[in-house]
């Protein structure tokens, strides 16, 4: 892959040296100022509307009626979203990243407009997997371009920055949407977002057009094998039948057999189709870029399946006002883009591993403080502040994850490789939020304390949690900062300057050692180093942003809520 960049100045002619670095060259420099703000604008609208249906919804419903629909409001987005990232990773890699991108626009306000029109609930869930195809297609645009656009040591800035766009959603966003369904009616909470949606495609489609297509083999086909769009539809399917599993066991349906059956036959398709769409031993946590697409999973079933419980901690397990709940969420948003900040200037002195490692353990330790606010002696406002504590360990980990993924990625495969990371993140979310849901109403169904189908909840996502601290010894070495893709010097190029990343190896080149201590490849499962194929496989070979309507997140991969 090659990497242009702004950023490499002529050598001095007396010094022999690369010149120095202009103090304009970021992020929000010239050339790339309208491709910032377009993402920026772009994960704002996406945040806003998510953060708006959770708060109009009991509006909705007693104006269309079509309760027993409540979920799938939710539901379908999540599972439009999981088709929308494959076939937006797809059409990253064969036409770059307008195509998807306008697509992606096109689609997502079709689903304002027919949500906003809805005559009945059964249209607006139509809607909603309009939308949620349309804003499956962000994270794999965001992170191509990301990798194609600036230089290694930009990488953590700009994830900074666009976890940023989640804070103004985060603090205004819910009393705006409600103020707006009192002055004008919900439907406006739909189509009110509709001219900005239009606005910020006019600011950031000329500044994807310019990145053109990614490497191309001779052959005119994108190097590798591809994600087809029936198993994103299989995908999709099989996490539909996990989660009505999960709603059947909890005693919420028919009966645990008919649950079991559904969550037999949905982890048997995933498993099916996942092992095309990931990389090959991603299973297996595979040293390198399957590890690191493992490990994103985790990570957001760890932190997400313990943040839909939090305010039904506070609200109906200690009997404190959803207004009090909202300060947890709103500190986890200003937690996690604090974390995103420290990281962005840890990433050059700290491998990345490292800043997931940490980040994920504070995440573990705000759960398990969270877990004692479920014991009446135990004051509310601890919680809140292990949960903003919390946060900012996601934030932590979250983007340096990404930042490895860019950097394992074969070249010209970006989309593919973060449309697998963003499967991982989709799935890791709706099924730690199923199986909290599934425990807390066996809880209630068993005639128990909601409490204790919080604590399995909170319990469960502990335990993948310490299954990711585990994955992270398996994550590739290096600083975070140090993404490969980046061009050699060629015949009368500067060479980078120190600190600045290395080129991305030639294919066939080895790669690194781990560092001492952290395991390799196990035999014969070497993995794919900077700009090298992934590991082969009997099945194609396929590597990789995100937050549901509950509180924080950098990049716009929407979840599913927990089904009513």
């Amino acid at each position: 892959m090659s990497l242009t960049t702004a950023t490499e100045q002529p050598a001095d002619p007396e010094e022999g040296a690369p010149g120095p670095i202009p103090e304009r060259d970021g992020v929000f420099a010239p050339a790339r100022r309208t491709l910032t703000v377009g993402l920026v604008l772009t994960i704002t609208f996406i945040a806003s509307e998510a953060l708006a249906v959770v708060t109009v919804m009991p509006v909705v419903a007693r104006d269309l009626g079509g309760l027993d629909l409540y979920g799938w409001v939710f539901s379908a987005f999540m599972l439009g979203s999981v088709v929308g990232i494959v076939v937006a990773g797809r059409q990253a890699d064969r036409h770059g990243p307008a195509l998807p991108y306008v697509g992606g626009l096109l689609l997502f306000a079709t689903g304002l407009l027919v949500a906003g029109l809805a005559p009945a609930m059964p249209v607006l869930v139509a809607g909603r997997a309009l939308q949620g195809l349309g804003a499956g297609a962000v994270p794999a645009v965001a992170y191509v371009a990301i990798g194609r656009c600036l230089p290694d040591r930009l990488r953590p800035r700009m994830m900074a920055v666009l976890s940023t766009a989640w804070v103004a959603p985060g603090l205004a966003g819910p009393a705006a949407s409600a103020a707006v369904a009192h002055l004008l009616g919900w439907r406006w909470v739909f189509l009110g977002l509709v001219p900005i949606v239009a606005v910020t495609g006019a600011l950031a489609i000329p500044a994807l057009v310019r990145l053109g297509r990614p490497p191309q083999r001779a052959d005119g086909e994108p190097g590798g094998a591809e994600h087809r769009v029936i198993d994103g539809l299989g995908a999709a399917a099989g996490a539909a039948l996990l989660l009505a599993g999960l709603t059947e066991v909890s005693g919420s349906g028919a009966g645990p057999l008919l649950g079991a059956v559904l969550i037999i036959a949905g982890a048997g398709l995933s498993v099916i189709v996942l092992r095309r769409l990931l990389p090959a031993g991603t299973i297996r946590a595979r040293t390198g870029l399957p590890a690191t697409i493992l490990s994103r999973g985790l990570l957001t079933f760890a932190f997400f399946g313990a943040d839909a419980y939090v305010t039904l901690t506070i609200t109906t397990v200690r009997h404190h006002s959803p207004a009090l709940a909202g300060v947890a969420v709103t500190g986890a948003t200003l937690g996690w883009t604090a974390g995103a900040w420290v990281q962005a200037r840890m990433s050059e002195r700290w491998p990345g591993r490292r800043l997931v490692r940490t980040g994920l353990s504070v995440v573990l330790a705000g759960i398990a403080v969270m877990a004692l606010v479920l014991l009446p002696g135990v004051p509310v406002a601890v919680g809140i502040v292990a949960w903003t504590v919390g946060g900012f360990g996601m934030g932590l980990a979250y983007a340096p994850i990404s930042l490895m993924m860019l950097r394992e990625a074969p070249p010209g495969r970006e989309g593919w490789a973060s449309a697998s990371l963003n499967l991982t993140d989709v799935l890791g979310t709706a099924v730690g939020i199923g199986v909290g849901g599934a425990a807390v109403a066996a809880a209630v169904r068993g005639g128990q304390p909601v409490a204790l189908g919080v604590a399995v909840a909170f319990a469960a996502t502990v335990l993948v949690g310490f299954v990711g601290l585990a994955v992270t010894r398996r994550l590739p070495a290096g600083l975070a900062s140090r993404a490969g893709g980046e061009p050699a010097a060629g015949p009368g190029e500067p060479a980078p300057e120190p600190g600045q990343s290395r080129p991305a190896p030639d294919p066939g080149q080895s790669r690194p050692a781990p560092d001492p201590g952290e395991p390799g490849a196990g035999p014969g499962e070497p993995g794919a180093g900077p700009g090298e194929p992934a590991a082969e496989s009997s099945r194609p070979a396929t590597a990789g942003p995100s937050r549901p309507a509950t509180a924080s997140h950098p990049l716009p991969v929407p979840a599913a809520e927990p089904s009513q």
